[in-house]
């Protein structure tokens, strides 16, 4: 049996449940499951939770950054940097490429590469 204190702290843990399920369905833009095989339904969940975990993190690191980037700013910048993997003929040695970015994708690539 839990304690007054006990179910008024658990109370107060469920608001950050409920943060972290509507930030999931709206943030990270997860559909509802439409799977009816229990292997699916597994893998779409722990795929959403890992997703969700990969936020929080980068949430942490640009505090502690004290990045002037949101999460949502974060996100679009993503959305159009590129990188190019190649082989060379010769040698074979395979070698990696990012594409240019713009000052806030560099900044961001930089707190990400100081932090991972």
């Amino acid at each position: 049996m839990l304690s007054n204190e006990e179910v008024m702290q658990n109370y107060k843990n469920l608001w950050f449940v409920e943060k972290a399920f509507r930030m999931s369905k709206t943030d990270l833009r997860i559909r509802p499951i439409y799977h009816r095989l229990r292997d699916r339904i597994d893998a779409h969940i722990c795929i959403a939770f890992t997703a969700y975990c990969v936020y929080k993190e980068l949430e942490r690191v640009l505090y502690q950054e004290k990045s002037t980037l949101s999460l949502k700013k974060a996100a679009e910048l993503t959305h159009n940097m590129y990188q190019i993997t190649y082989t060379l003929p010769e040698s074979k040695h395979t070698k990696i490429k990012l594409l240019k970015m713009d000052e806030k994708q560099q900044e961001l690539y930089d707190i990400i590469n100081r932090n991972f």
